[in-house]
């Protein structure tokens, strides 16, 4: 047994078979001669060594981090590092572990200590922590369940003859004649060049010494497509795909070299290679057998049951499917790898899960030279001529996403590289916000489109919190979300309440913490203004953020300043085209200065570029409002608040003063009933209420209910008595001319003219109490005796 030392300072304890006897540190090799387990992650390796765990931090992904990785997306742990961490940074020879203090029996000891037979009901937590994968949360998309591979084979593989095209030219090949069946084999009467769609393989061949062929799953773009047993893995099964069919060993040899790199792709998103081969002069990919649906069988099987029409998915469960699949994106772009050939065929949807397949057409971002596979409809327009990129994979993105959520009649001739007009698609005008999305995806220049798989999801999971929001009908939304570029509505209006401008009633820009003066940044705490801009402006080095932060202080210090806003705008502009963030400026700016019509423009191309956000909605809404385009400000005002609690407030009171300004009292006060009890504006909302009902000239059954609205709320006392008086003193006119009702009660008095007679009396008094001069102070007395009724006093 091997002792020495505990080599932890301070510590008097040896080290017995690889740990300190005193305070347990690992040290040194254990008497078995294997490595020290590490006291952190319980494996062997370097003591401390972290291993990341918890919920996954990727915008609506419901996997955890296990290994440092996420089990659904596959997203490395935000901050995880392979570095050894410094467990204790004083000496201790005290455990400092929380499993040497006391805990309170539960479970299994809990029950036996008791004397209890109870056994666990398996189950009842574990469901709720569980959830469904796809959908993110916010809606459902049912199960698929998986097909047994033995089920999967074909009994008569034959392609049809409709599909049959030369390889070499695409000419049609092997159709009937008469009575006469076409030809499987043969060649090509234009171009010459062979073809064949028979299956090379028949049951019982072995391939590559291992994979035993059981029959053919399907017909692909490089011919039959295998199922095979692993002789070698328990028989697992397998696919086979072929790679390339020739009679050059050499050929087919540097074919497999070429696709070596697609069997270092691991993602749990993605389908597995697992083994190149050879068999007769052809090459094939062993892959992953996936035993799902495709969402192109989906679809197929949609239509079948709706009678041959098309039946396009959700919208809601389009998106779940596109938000799932788009991790596996990221992780090739970040490969440098580019997919190619994405569509709806290639997503594989099993149980609650999705997973991407066919990854023939994968290559890498630099490869200018193999060939590019694509599909018409699917492939971006500028692929022809400069290759593809992650920009190209983008809108393959968007325009299966138009396959799976519309009828998208002509996507590959009419409009294979347009998006069909608003008015010949239903599914536009109803939601703005797909519709945005999808311009922006199918973008005809490359630099227009998502830079990035991430910047799309992002998006993608905003718009789809909208369209669920809009489903379930509700009127005002229970939860509200962080956003990663804006902040919440009104954080630039703190302490100025309804004082507050325009422009700062809107959210902030979230600070890019990847700007290279993000640092710098953070040393700047100056509060005053005027001298937070001096520094901005002699900061050491200019940067999109430092100019975004130069606007944002010239606009707070006001008008002196507002040409600084101008002049940082254009700079960002100058530099980069597409920095919707300076458009962002030039709207707030254009807002302080009352011209809504260019404050529209801005914030309407800002939604342009950021569709799941709400804040640009919010914006436009406001500037709508302001230019008189009262419709497009409504529908806005309701997808703001139905969409996230953070936004309602706002959003009422826009509504309630549309409405108010069209007559729609009713509408008006419904708005202004969406504010929740737990909003920070909910006394402003009551007030605002009852300010609308007490001037309604509805009765006094109107007035009675707008003193209900503030009698449970804490307003300023001179508002609140002087609202009393002006009800009391509508209510006695109107008893006045139309009569008593003495069962009905205002502010628990009788509308009856004594009654209010004293009510409207206290409330002048009390307003005399508040007054800020004698002479103020005499006349509202003078009021309180000419309305005080006759006594015999």
């Amino acid at each position: 047994m091997t002792t020495n030392a505990c080599k932890e300072p301070g510590c008097t304890g040896t080290i017995v078979d690889g740990y300190c006897d005193v305070c347990g540190t690992p040290g040194g090799t254990s008497s078995s001669g294997l490595p020290p387990v590490s006291a952190v992650t319980g494996r062997p390796g370097i003591s401390g060594a972290p291993t990341a765990t918890g919920a996954c931090q990727q915008p609506g992904c419901s996997g955890t981090v296990v290994d440092g990785y996420c089990d659904v997306c596959g997203t490395p742990a935000a901050g995880s590092s392979s570095a050894a961490l410094d467990p204790i940074s004083t000496a201790s020879t005290v455990s400092r572990a929380s499993n040497r203090l006391a805990s309170t029996p539960l479970g299994s000891a809990r029950a036996t200590a008791a004397g209890s037979k109870l056994t666990r009901k398996l189950g009842t937590s574990s469901t709720r922590l569980r959830g469904a994968r796809l959908g993110a949360g916010l809606t459902q998309v049912p199960p698929i369940p998986a097909i047994d591979a033995s089920k999967a084979i074909l009994k008569n593989p034959m392609v049809p003859e409709e599909r049959r095209n030369c390889p070499n030219c695409g000419n049609p090949v092997g159709r009937s004649r008469g009575d006469q069946p076409g030809r499987t084999d043969g060649f090509c009467p234009k171009c010459r060049s062979p073809f064949s769609f028979s299956p090379k393989l028949k049951d019982g061949d072995l391939v590559g010494g291992q994979y035993l062929v059981r029959g053919c799953l399907a017909h692909g773009g490089f011919g039959w497509i295998y199922m095979a047993q692993d002789q070698n893995v328990s028989n697992r099964w397998v696919v086979l795909k072929g790679l390339l069919n020739s009679e050059d060993p050499d050929a087919v040899a540097a074919a497999i070299a070429e696709q070596q790199f697609l069997a270092r792709v691991e993602h749990p998103l993605i389908v597995e290679i697992y083994n190149f081969v050879t068999h007769d002069g052809a090459g094939y990919i062993v892959m992953e057998y996936v035993g799902g649906t495709s969402l192109k069988t989906l679809l197929k099987q949609r239509m079948e049951a709706n009678r041959g029409q098309y039946d396009a998915l959700p919208i809601d469960q389009a998106i779940a499917y596109m938000l799932e699949i788009m991790p596996a994106f990221s992780y090739l772009h970040d490969l440098e790898l580019v997919y190619c050939d994405f569509k709806p065929d290639n997503i594989i949807q099993v149980g609650d899960a999705v997973k991407l397949i066919d990854l023939g057409g994968v290559r890498r971002i630099d490869d200018m030279d193999s060939a590019i596979y694509g599909t018409v409809g699917f492939q971006a327009p500028e692929v022809a001529e400069v290759g593809p990129s992650v920009a190209s994979d983008i809108y393959t993105l968007g325009r299966t996403l138009c396959v799976l959520a519309f009828e998208f009649r002509g996507y590959q001739s009419k409009y294979v590289a347009t998006l069909p007009p608003v008015a010949e698609v239903p599914l536009f005008q109803k939601y703005d916000s797909v519709y945005r999305l999808l311009v922006k995806a199918c973008a005809p220049d490359p630099a227009d489109r998502f830079v990035s798989a991430d910047e799309f999801r992002v998006q993608l999971l905003g718009v789809l919190r909208e369209v669920v929001a809009d489903k379930q009908g509700v009127k005002a939304a229970q939860h509200s979300t962080s956003s990663l570029l804006f902040g919440s509505p009104g954080d630039l209006a703190a302490g100025l309440g309804d004082q507050a401008e325009l422009w700062r009633r809107l959210p902030s820009l979230v600070r890019d913490e990847s700007d290279k003066m993000a640092g710098w940044l953070k040393t700047v705490s100056v509060p005053d203004p005027e001298q937070r801009l001096n520094l901005l402006v002699d900061a050491p080095e200019s940067s999109a953020q430092i100019l975004l932060e130069i606007a944002q202080t010239s606009l707070e210090i006001g008008p002196s300043r507002y040409d600084m806003v101008d002049t940082a705008v254009s700079d960002l502009l100058a530099d980069d085209p597409w920095e919707w963030r300076a458009v962002w400026m030039s709207g707030l700016v254009a807002l302080a200065r009352n011209d809504a019509a260019t404050a529209q423009s801005a914030f309407n191309a800002v939604y342009g570029q950021v569709p799941g956000e709400l804040a640009p909605k919010l914006a436009l809404a406001v500037s709508c409002e302001a230019s008189g385009e009262y419709d497009v400000a409504e529908g806005l005002y309701l997808t703001c608040a139905r969409t996230d609690a953070n936004y309602i407030a706002p959003s009422a009171f826009g509504l309630s003063a549309i409405r108010s300004t069209r007559g729609d009292l009713d509408g008006a006060v419904a708005a202004l009933d969406l504010v929740p009890p737990t909003s920070g504006s909910y006394v402003r909302a009551r007030r605002a209420r009852a300010g609308l009902l007490a001037g309604s000239g509805r009765g006094l059954s109107a007035l009675a209910e707008a003193m209900s609205n503030i009698e449970s709320v804490t307003i300023d006392p001179v508002d609140r008595a002087n609202l009393t008086a002006s009800i009391f003193r509508t209510a006695l006119a109107e008893v006045l001319g139309s009569g008593p009702q003495p069962g009905l009660k205002i502010a628990g008095r009788e509308a009856v003219e004594p009654d209010l007679r004293d009510g409207l009396e206290a409330a002048y008094r009390e307003l005399a109490g508040h007054a800020h001069s004698r002479q103020e102070r005499v006349a509202l007395v003078d009021l309180a005796n000419d309305v005080r009724g006759w006594t015999l006093r």
